[in-house]
């Protein structure tokens, strides 16, 4: 037999005595199993210890005894159940503060990281004496945010995050944001916003809860935006209807919130809403108010302005995208919302600033009014440009493309011109002007020539009634005439509007936007697409919010059928986002510029994929070109902007008011007579205007003036013969493309 050379064999022979001859083992049968007492013997394990009995625990204890033993249990700390476990316990470890210098929730030196605040850097002895729980940290926005912000909106989060946290100006927590219509001012405020609900220097949340003041057709605006950008990580309140009683309930429940994770930490609510249920909102406090559309209060006596005004909030934002400009006291009223006192009292507003401002800016003002003037405008905007940062539309255009706005004089029709004529012969609104001041007799007498100019339907009822300036007007009209139906041949703007929307159609799949002041056009713009069967949406001062928002996104789908969006200017012009379409019809103008800009600005907006072409339709020669002289004048800070038809005399000599009552039949374009271009000869630019010229001052807006040989848009070139007389128009890349 071979035995086995395996070493721990041959240990095992060698270590024993005498040498035995290897046998191989023979086998047994399995026997019972005997047992450890029979036996006598243990075959268990000697690495196995048995399980001790808990003998040390009585078996009945007293309630003290046993709360003794349970406190024993309890008492001792817990510890990872690892020997000699030396590792971290986690970021949210149990029962043990983390050791170490408090840090930032997200990392500043991350690629691309907006970085708000920066600890100042200290010597390594003022690092040895520094308590580590009072150390600040960096202020970072989160990461989700500063991935998708612009350059310009970059700017932006840091300049309204200085302003309220009173690093701008020392006790002061309010600024205005006025950046033009279409830069996103919405996102950066929601940048804002999460931030100081997330972290401060102090590494803790600088704020508890904010609120979004905005007016009603935005309140599902702002909380679909909160949603897109923060995706669930926050749950805003909105509050868009209900009952008396189901607002306030909310309201309070909102107010009542506390602590570091309050549920819903944003509320968006309308200012209609607000005026109503100022008192639940004024019983606690809110750490931000941003206030969207802020033009509204320029007037600090509305109950709007006192209710906000009296909210128990010391940083305050307010957004308008409108230039402030309409009147000194209307930005008194706006600075001293968002910063109290920074121009002291209104009194004292009007003693230092504006008072000399205004005398400075008179005609008839000797050199040393003029002098202080200057010295106290420039004193006035370097204490305002502290607390207000604007950007212009302008930066849009490396993200955006090209936006071609055109203004389109459009003739008036053979009955229009007759009642326009009959109208000024029999009313005599100039008469009714007495040292500059106009009469209610004259404003109605502007209403009746703005609605004639858009379509003498407008005007019918008065004719039929024989209204003063309408008495036998009737008879002018075609036989047969009904406002039933609409005849786009009887209105020079409305032929024009006919032709741009059929080769619109027929031409491309571009969807447009119809803007006008009147409802009463509007219904005007139904009959035509019922006529031409366009499909079309309509949104008014009668719509409730909630479908406003459904409409919207409907018509924003690029598969949604309509072909149109009617728009009143008044009631949805503000903060609307229509970039499912890339052609607006503005049909008629407003006395304040500030509300045409707000709602030629819909479509020019971020996520706009096509060229945009803006159409502003003036009939030549009549009130509307003045209208528009009025808003492209540059005018002081006093006098630029008119806001109602109410305050026109504010700004109008008694010569201007009366130029308004007429009617220029020779002309091609009264607002291009004016200027008298030198830009161009016979009515066609053919070079670009002398450097320095102020013969072009009034229109340095606009780039081209064009009659039908310059024009390139072949939407409006198919329209020009029907009653298009002369047009300006402003592109929006210019400088970008080198063009003069």
């Amino acid at each position: 037999q071979r035995r086995s050379l395996a070493p721990s064999q041959l240990a095992k022979r060698k270590a024993g005595d005498e040498e035995e001859d290897w046998h191989p083992p023979t086998t047994r049968k399995r026997q019972k199993p005997v047992s450890e007492t029979e036996s006598g013997e243990c075959y268990r394990s000697p690495f196995r210890k048995p399980f001790a009995q808990l003998t040390n625990r009585p078996l009945c204890l007293d309630s003290s005894q046993h709360e003794a033993f349970i406190r024993s249990i309890l008492s001792k700390p817990f510890k990872v159940p690892i020997p000699n476990y030396k590792g971290p316990l986690g970021v949210r470890a149990l029962g043990i503060k983390r050791a170490g210098l408090r840090s930032p929730l997200h990392d500043p030196f991350e690629e691309g990281a907006l970085v708000l605040y920066e600890p100042p850097l200290l010597s390594a002895h003022d690092q040895l004496k520094i308590d580590k729980d009072k150390a600040p940290v960096h202020v970072v926005v989160d990461p989700v945010l500063s991935r998708v912000l612009r350059p310009h909106q970059r700017e932006g989060v840091k300049f309204l995050w200085d302003c309220v946290t009173s690093r701008r100006i020392p006790g002061s927590h309010g600024c205005i944001m006025a950046d033009e219509m279409g830069l996103g001012k919405t996102l950066q405020c929601i940048t804002l916003m999460w931030t100081l609900l997330r972290q401060s220097p102090d590494c803790k949340p600088e704020i508890e809860k904010a609120m979004v003041v905005s007016p009603s057709s935005l309140v599902r605006n702002w909380y679909n935006e909160v949603e897109k950008w923060l995706g669930g990580r926050i749950q805003p309140l909105a509050i868009d209807g209900g009952s008396k009683e189901e607002i306030d309930r909310k309201l309070v429940g909102f107010m009542n919130q506390r602590g570091l994770r309050v549920p819903s930490p944003i509320l968006i609510i309308s200012y209609e809403t607000f005026r109503l249920h100022a008192e639940a909102l004024q019983k606690g406090s809110v750490g931000l108010v941003i206030c969207d559309e802020g033009h509204r209060l320029k007037n600090s006596e509305n109950q709007t302005y006192q209710a906000l005004n009296s909210l128990n909030t010391p940083r305050r934002v307010l957004i308008s995208g409108t230039p402030i400009q309409n009147d000194l006291l209307e930005y008194f009223s706006l600075v001293h919302f968002v910063n109290s006192g920074i121009l002291g009292t209104a009194q004292e507003f009007k003693r230092h600033f504006e008072i000399p401002i205004l005398k400075g800016r008179d005609a008839d003002a000797s050199e040393a009014e003029r002098h202080k003037g200057e010295e106290r405008l420039k004193e006035l905007i370097s204490i305002v440009n502290r607390c207000l940062i604007r950007r212009t539309s302008d930066i849009l255009s490396k993200y955006l493309p090209v936006k071609i706005e055109q203004v389109v004089c459009c003739r008036l029709t053979s009955l229009q011109a007759e009642l326009y004529k009959n109208f000024l012969k029999q009313a005599k609104p100039v008469e009714d002007l007495k040292d500059g001041k106009i009469s209610v007799s004259s404003l109605s007498s502007i209403t009746s020539l703005k609605k004639l100019c858009n379509h003498p339907a407008l005007i019918h009822d008065k004719c039929v009634e024989e209204e003063e300036g309408f008495m036998g007007a009737l008879d002018l009209f075609p036989a047969g005439y009904t406002t039933k139906s609409v005849e786009p041949q009887l209105s020079g703007k409305m032929l024009v509007l006919d032709y741009i929307l059929a080769v619109t159609k027929s031409t491309s799949n571009d969807k447009v936007v119809l803007v006008s002041n009147y409802t009463q056009t509007l219904d005007l713009f139904e009959k035509l697409c019922r006529n031409r069967r366009y499909l079309y949406v309509r949104l008014d001062g009668t719509m409730s919010i909630k479908k406003r928002a459904k409409i919207v996104e409907r018509f924003n789908s690029p598969s949604s059928p309509e072909f149109i969006f009617m728009l009143s200017s008044k009631a949805g012009g503000c903060g609307l986002n229509l970039i499912g379409a890339n052609r607006l019809v503005m049909f008629d103008p407003d006395w304040n510029p500030a509300n045409d800009e707000q709602a030629m600005a819909r479509v020019w907006r971020d996520g706009q994929k096509k060229t945009c072409y803006i159409y502003r339709l003036l009939s030549t020669g009549t009130i509307e070109e003045k209208i528009f002289q009025r808003q492209t004048h540059k005018k002081a800070l006093s006098s630029c902007v008119v806001d109602e038809e109410q305050d026109v005399e504010r700004h109008f000599s008694l010569g201007e008011l009366k130029e308004l009552f007429t009617l220029n039949e020779t002309t091609t374009s009264d607002t291009h007579d004016k200027i008298k271009c030198r830009r161009c000869v016979n009515g066609h630019q053919v070079r670009p205007p002398p450097e320095g010229s102020d013969c072009t001052s009034d229109l340095s807006q606009w780039n081209h003036c064009a009659d039908k040989r310059g024009l390139q848009d072949s939407v409006l070139k198919a329209a020009w013969d029907a009653a298009v007389t002369f047009t300006f128009h402003h592109h929006s890349h210019e400088e970008q493309r080198g063009i003069p």
